[in-house]
């Protein structure tokens, strides 16, 4: 059984990393380990929102999505974005391929429920994992950029913590790395848990032991635990061979379980 798993990074954490990391990416694919790749892109979209004037809302955690700000974060995720993290993969030495979920229909989606108050907003409903499973056995990387597309040609901008799950699911890969700039979930004493179940991290958010930052990077691993996806590893991309370390040999970061 050939050895894969999905990633999944914010964009600026994923262009801040350092070149290490990406060599350790080539590195693995040289060993046959195949990699997917979903990134999100927040800060870049705000930013590049703010330059062409168009106001940023938020509702409840998500971007309220109107069709101009649609056009930006398809923009910021699919071109700018997209492309930077597949130049620095090349650069490495090893091979990717950007994709988004437009893109032969990758990620169908459809309208979240409280669509009328948030907007082109989508849940995914299929992943046509044929054509990452088409990319990989071109011995490509691919990036994928969640944005989705239903049957009527509409686009919707994805949660890239729910695209990541839903992709890992569809890939039937049960085990989902999430790139950070923390080294894992800490308690109280600034230690790092080496293994966390989704009950106990919400008993320590609600004792106030997760707070403040960290609370939405815990929320969206979870996020990513549906479907076939069991365990999510949160790690931290500046640690040198962080990847190899997580997909060969564990015991670095956290690991959250379903149970």
């Amino acid at each position: 059984m050939e050895q894969r798993f999905v990633m999944k990074c914010g964009g600026s954490t994923l262009a801040a990393l350092p070149a290490s990391f990406f060599e350790d990416l080539r590195d693995l694919q040289e060993r046959g380990v195949k990699a997917v790749i979903v990134h999100g892109g927040g800060p870049a979209i705000s930013e590049t929102l703010g330059k062409l004037g168009i106001p940023s809302e938020f509702v409840n955690g998500l971007r309220k999505t109107t069709g101009e700000v649609l056009d930006v974060v398809e923009m910021v995720l699919a071109g700018r974005i997209n492309k930077e993290i597949v130049r620095r993969i090349q650069q490495s030495g090893a091979k990717s391929l950007g994709l988004s979920g437009v893109d032969g229909e990758l990620i169908k989606a459809q309208p979240v429920a409280n669509a009328d108050e948030i907007g082109f907003v989508g849940d995914v409903t299929d992943v046509n994992a044929e054509i990452i499973e088409g990319v990989m056995g071109m011995g490509y990387i691919p990036v994928i950029a969640p944005i989705g597309i239903d049957a009527a040609g509409q686009r919707y901008n994805i949660n890239a913590d729910t695209a990541a799950g839903a992709v890992a699911s569809h890939l039937g890969v049960e085990r989902m790395i999430v790139v950070t700039d923390v080294p894992g979930i800490m308690n109280g004493q600034k230690q790092v848990l080496p293994t966390v179940t989704v009950e106990e991290i919400e008993a320590m958010i609600v004792s106030g032991e997760i707070y403040g930052g960290m609370i939405p990077k815990v929320r969206a691993a979870i996020a990513c635990i549906h479907g076939r996806v069991k365990e999510v590893v949160i790690v931290n991309g500046d640690v040198p061979g962080v990847l190899s370390k997580a997909v060969l040999e564990g015991g670095i970061g956290t690991r959250i379980v379903q149970a």
